[in-house]
């Protein structure tokens, strides 16, 4: 009989941080990888749609501008009886722009046993969650003697995207003996978030580190970290608080290698940096890495939830995919990683009414998550400029009525409402001015919306901006606005740019939802419309700015209640108090695998 193995008594080694080449090295390889791995794009650029081909090519780089692209094809296509090539082709472009009925009815014109189908078919069913689905066409492809090695991949690749949905977590050697220093702390980021998100992410490290507490960060791979700003070496410093970068791992083509190598890389990195407490943030992927070096080290973790992976993943594709496996499967393990947590942090009543029902059927009952809504960040505590001021800056005319936006353009966010309510504004206030501020796949449908409806440069879209290009748009509107629909995902996540907006002291106009209701104190900082109806929107956006004494009164009242309540001060304090409440009720816990 084998002994049972020893746990690792372990030794800290180096372990080889980003030294600023990799996020390169790796953006080419999915770049090579991408423009390799597209037959789509290789015969449509020698085709009747060459500039759809060229747009797949592009693959994952292109951005907005591939959806465009794709969509303009599609509506050429239309109408006509492609052969079964190009209907393989023409349902490989749809699944691409998210149209999955243009899809199936392209493929319905594909012969049985076309060489590529099976992986196209499924796509398809995972593009809609039905991942089991996808995996057993597959496998009957490859039992078959059908399967290109393409094929074989997306295989691969799929099953272990099912053993992840399925329980899979990082495997780590318990420490023994591992002593932390008591007021330490290590955050893990991510790296695929908005830039905007990085100063607000330091400033709460920052301040923490006021309180007391040695901070130490750590930021996973992805284009677009947290960190404050990219540095040529794996570690830097910043108002007090250490950063590191983990870099990629560039031959892992699994979502499970490449989620232990991380797992690996931050073990390494916490044996160095010895903390007390690990806390991360949404989504799922941090929590199943930071909760399998917690159980390694024997120490506490904190999960802040922003937002559900799986109503953001449901909130862009057809309706079915709220009911679907994958949707199903993502849910009971974001339950499990919750109810791991030894602390859960909501940003609103309305997220932690939802962690709540998300967690009701655990045995151990519904987790516990505390509220730490979001605060503004230093340039918003300062006294705003005067609105004229802001808007000779921007090059925005000075006396003309100005409603924004600022916010991703996807259709969630209800922009088009917006459009249609302010379009019905403008036939009373002529001089109506809206700037939309962001970008995002909807962009192309919004122009083309704003085209239709009034005159050239009645709308403005501005695109992404820095921080304090936003911070300026805020302080020169007359009303910001929040027209979002009514959707799982927009119920319950906080839209920063409304806080931002609030502290400038602008009023602000949003759908009656349960997160916005939270966010603006209607008839006092603000004014809630029902969600989806542009009619009632206008009524109250022309409302608000035929009378500057209401927006006067609601602005300055935003602005009161928002600032003292909402600094980044207040929540690291908060933070710091379940911090020595973590460490002190634990004492000494038992590593575990």
């Amino acid at each position: 009989m084998t002994p049972p193995r020893e746990p690792c008594r372990h030794t800290p080694r180096p372990f080889p941080l980003d030294d600023g080449t990799a996020p390169a090295r790796l953006s080419a390889a999915r770049l090579l990888t991408a423009l390799a791995a597209r037959p789509a794009a290789r015969v449509l650029l020698r085709s009747p749609w060459p500039e759809a081909g060229a747009a797949v090519a592009r693959g994952p780089a292109a951005g907005p501008g591939m959806d465009r692209h794709l969509a303009a094809r599609l509506r050429r296509a239309e109408g006509g009886r492609p052969t079964p090539r190009s209907a393989h082709q023409l349902a490989e472009l749809a699944l691409a722009a998210g149209r999955v009925a243009e899809a199936d009815r392209y493929l319905a014109l594909v012969p049985p046993g076309t060489r590529g189908l099976a992986g196209t078919r499924a796509r398809r069913h995972r593009h809609v969650g039905r991942v089991s689905e996808a995996v057993v066409g597959l496998r009957r492809a490859v039992s078959a003697g059908l399967a290109t090695p393409r094929e074989r991949r997306q295989l691969h690749r799929y099953e272990e995207e099912l053993r992840l949905l399925s329980g899979w977590r990082p495997a780590l050697t318990p420490v023994v003996g591992y002593r932390p220093d008591p007021a330490s702390v290590l955050h893990v980021l991510t790296g695929d978030r908005p830039r905007r998100r990085a100063p607000r992410v330091h400033a709460l490290l920052s301040a923490t580190a006021a309180t007391g507490w040695t901070v130490t960060a750590v930021v996973r791979p992805g284009p677009s970290p947290d960190a404050p700003a990219r540095r040529p070496a794996g570690a830097w410093t910043v108002d007090g608080v250490a950063y590191h970068r983990i870099p990629p791992a560039e031959r892992t083509g699994t979502a499970t290698a490449r989620l232990q190598h991380e797992a690996q890389a931050l073990l390494e990195l916490a044996l160095r940096a010895r903390p007390a407490v690990l806390r991360t943030t949404s989504h799922g992927d941090n929590a199943l890495v930071t909760r399998a070096v917690a159980q390694a080290l024997g120490i506490p973790w904190v999960y802040e939830v922003g937002e559900l992976p799986a109503d953001r993943w449901a909130a862009t594709r057809p309706a079915e995919a709220a009911a679907s496996e994958r949707y199903r499967m993502c849910c009971a393990r974001e339950a499990e990683l919750l109810s791991a947590a030894d602390d859960v942090v909501a940003p609103s009543r309305a997220m932690q009414d939802r962690l709540r029902e998300l967690t009701r059927a655990l045995p151990t009952g519904p987790v516990p998550a505390r509220v730490a809504p979001p605060a503004v960040e230093g340039p918003y505590l300062a006294d705003p400029r005067p609105r004229q001021e802001a808007r000779r800056v921007l090059g925005l005319p000075e006396s003309a009525p100005v409603v924004g936006a600022v916010a991703d353009l996807l259709e969630r966010e209800g922009l088009d409402d917006l459009l249609r309510a302010a379009a019905l504004v403008a036939e009373r206030v002529p001089e109506l001015l809206v700037v939309i501020v962001g970008d995002g796949p909807a962009r192309a449908e919004l122009e083309a919306l704003a085209r239709r409806l009034g005159p050239a440069g009645w709308v403005r879209f501005a695109g992404r901006l820095t921080d304090e290009e936003v911070l300026l748009h805020h302080q020169a509107f007359d009303v910001f606005v929040v027209p979002r629909r009514d959707e799982p995902v927009t119920r319950s996540t906080v839209p920063t740019a409304a806080v931002e907006a609030l502290a400038t002291g602008t009023p602000v106009v949003a759908s009656r939802l349960p997160v916005l209701a939270e966010t603006v104190a209607d008839g006092i900082t603000g004014l809630l419309t029902p969600a989806e109806d542009p009619e009632t929107l206008a009524t109250v956006l022309q409302m608000m700015l035929e009378c500057p004494v209401v927006r006067r009164c609601l602005g300055g009242e935003a602005r009161r209640r928002a600032v003292p309540a909402r600094t980044w001060q207040a929540v690291a304090a908060d933070a710091a108090e379940v911090y020595d409440h973590l460490t002190g009720r634990a004492g000494p816990r038992e590593a575990t695998a």
